[in-house]
């Protein structure tokens, strides 16, 4: 295995990248043509009450110097982990471009203001569906849920769809962001970002 040379690490530590600006040069690399339907879909883990880690894939919707930010019913299966823990971690692999970020931290809910912003931004077939759903709850049968659509249908005809009091999001405070560049050899470059005390950022270079 090659090993980096002592002046390329220096080199590479002290040209370091904010990592939310970092993040988002990828994310934009891989929104570019990007061959996926679900562009921004990220899986998102979280801890059950039996310990276990659960994972499923949410659309991410910002991210800013605050965090990672993504919405959700908040008594869904993964709001209701969030509340009893909220240590999470986020997973993307970009195929296409052959980028892979791991983050890991805090979630917390956003505010109303900023979940009513989020859910203007949704289709209104989508709106829909998220009014007439009971996310994480058992369903009687497949008939049952497409009455319930029908039934949203018939109540809203002509009208602004309400956003649910149970409907928001939360955002990811992150603790540790690795960037891992995918290579044919298997010899990846991984950079993992450590958020210090002070709110700084300390980088280090990972074997792959």
């Amino acid at each position: 295995m090659a090993n980096i040379e002592p002046e390329q690490h220096d080199r590479e530590l002290q040209n370091m990248e904010h990592p939310i600006s970092k993040f988002k040069k990828w994310w934009q690399a891989a929104l570019n043509d990007s061959p996926l339907k679900q562009k921004s879909a990220v899986c998102v883990s979280t801890i059950d009450q039996d310990g276990f880690p659960s994972g499923r894939f949410v659309d991410l919707k910002t991210v800013d110097e605050e965090g990672f930010t993504f919405c959700s019913y908040l008594d869904s299966e993964k709001g209701v982990h969030i509340s009893a823990n909220p240590k999470v971690a986020l997973t993307l692999w970009w195929d296409h471009v052959g980028y892979q970020v791991r983050v890991k931290g805090v979630a917390e809910p956003i505010s109303e203001e900023e979940a009513i912003s989020h859910w203007r931004t949704r289709s209104r077939e989508a709106q829909l569906t998220t009014l007439c759903s009971r996310q994480s709850q058992e369903l009687k049968s497949s008939e049952a849920l497409h009455e319930q659509l029908a039934e949203a249908e018939t109540r809203y005809q002509g009208t602004e769809v309400p956003k649910p009091a149970n409907w928001g999001g939360f955002r990811i405070r992150p603790d540790s962001i690795e960037f891992l560049t995918f290579s044919d050899d298997r010899l990846h470059k991984r950079e993992l970002y450590d958020r210090e005390d002070a709110g700084t950022w300390r980088m280090k270079l990972l074997q792959p």
